[in-house]
């Protein structure tokens, strides 16, 4: 789960957007989402299907199986 750790981050950074703001676009708490990025959290399966949905890249890609 390493890689979702880093990729999540890097995602919302290339979108610019805060922790805050991306929390908001998925309904979610920014304190979840600064969960996910200190991997003190694992995404389940439909929150990992919303946030490949919004960042518009493949599960394999989020969790680091496959590069862009």
């Amino acid at each position: 789960m390493d890689k979702i750790i880093l990729r999540i981050k890097e995602l919302r950074e290339e979108k610019e957007l805060t922790q805050m703001q991306l929390a908001k676009e998925l309904g979610f708490s920014r304190n979840t989402i600064s969960q996910y990025e200190r991997g003190e959290r694992e995404p389940d399966f439909q929150t990992l299907k919303k946030l490949c949905d919004f960042f518009e890249v493949t599960s394999d890609y989020l969790l680091g199986f496959e590069d862009l």
